[in-house]
């Protein structure tokens, strides 16, 4: 007897605290018993009628066959549809059935009806979906800088060069010509100018090192490119780190210190710069601090799109990103993302 009713304290318990709604209707749909969920669901009462679902109103009938599918097949493990809910709307869920009753004597039946809620579902493919899009628009988008900065280093700067090669030639011929040598000298100036421009162009796409030498070496070069356009800002970099990683790996993180300098040297008016990359157990560690004006967080990240693409690129690595600032406190990005070194090439 004690089991018995300890067994029917849990059923009630079940019924009022279990997630998925439970109706309880006749062959009319009139709901003759719900439990809380189902009432936060659908907002209908005991006495209402249940109204048929999407898939019910638009599926072809055969005569005499009832409009529910549910009741027409008595029992139905679960299809997903949409059900109108008391105000009109309409909410995914997934629904199933069980015929519970049936009174010999008037034929007169009961059914089961269980709701689950699928929009909290929906919405975590469509956000699995949007980062998984993202994703491969960033990896494309990286492919075709790789794609450009090596046709602009191997093809338009061999290009550049062969014509250097060719003014020299020129030059030799025309050595008593000292107004054809100065005019040859200045074609060559342009020309250096053009190549060296090309090769900053390539690099900033896509930097060879990366590819050939890994993320530490990458980075001394990109700070010691920025120190001599910048000689006012101290930048130190500690990479106490010479493992090679996943591609997907060194190239974000190589852009998060790219935007990251970009930005100090833009607003923040800062000194110095330290950058520090190092290894903590299975992940890759990175660190940015500078001493500069620093800013109100909550308003950049509500209108800087820099720092959501930096922010968008580590995550989308299984990583974590962290930024803090403050008024005149200067500015510290900690990145932390797991050191992948599968399919690595």
């Amino acid at each position: 007897m004690e089991k018995e009713q300890l067994k029917n304290k849990y059923l009630q318990q079940i019924f009022q605290y279990i997630q998925d709604g439970i109706i309880i209707m006749n062959h009319n749909r009139e709901i003759l018993m719900m439990n809380p969920s189902a009432k936060r669901l659908s907002g209908w009462n005991l006495g209402d009628r249940v109204p048929f679902c999407s898939f019910c109103e638009n599926r072809k009938k055969s005569p005499g066959e009832h409009t529910c599918y549910l009741i027409e097949h008595n029992e139905v493990p679960y299809f997903l549809s949409k059900m109108p809910t008391y105000h009109g709307s309409k909410i995914d869920v997934e629904m199933s059935t069980a015929l519970m009753y049936t009174d010999s004597k008037t034929n007169e039946q009961e059914f089961l009806l269980v709701l689950r809620d699928q929009t909290i579902q929906l919405k975590e493919e469509e956000a699995r979906i949007s980062k998984l899009i993202i994703k491969k628009l960033i990896e494309a988008k990286e492919e075709e800088h790789k794609r450009l900065a090596q046709e602009l280093h191997d093809g338009v700067g061999q290009s550049l060069y062969t014509i250097s090669v060719a003014l020299q030639a020129i030059e030799s011929y025309v050595k008593d010509n000292e107004k054809l040598n100065t005019y040859i000298e200045e074609v060559r100036n342009e020309l250096e100018q053009v190549m060296n421009d090309i090769k900053l162009y390539s690099y900033q796409l896509r930097p060879h090192s990366i590819d050939q030498l890994g993320i530490s070496p990458t980075l001394g070069t990109l700070v010691d490119s920025v120190q001599k356009v910048h000689p006012g800002i101290s930048i130190i970099l500690e990479a106490d780190f010479e493992e090679r990683c996943h591609p997907s790996v060194e190239i974000n993180v190589y852009r998060v210190v790219q935007e990251a300098l970009h930005n100090i040297i833009k607003y923040a008016k800062a000194s110095k710069v330290v950058i520090r990359l190092e290894k903590k157990a299975a992940d890759l560690v990175l660190y940015i601090e500078d001493n500069g004006v620093g800013f109100d967080l909550q308003h950049v990240k509500k209108e800087g799109l820099g720092l959501k693409h930096m922010e968008e690129r580590i995550t989308l690595l299984g990583g974590s990103f962290t930024i803090t600032s403050a008024h005149n406190k200067g500015t510290q990005i900690s990145i932390q993302v797991p050191n992948w070194k599968d399919d690595y090439r």
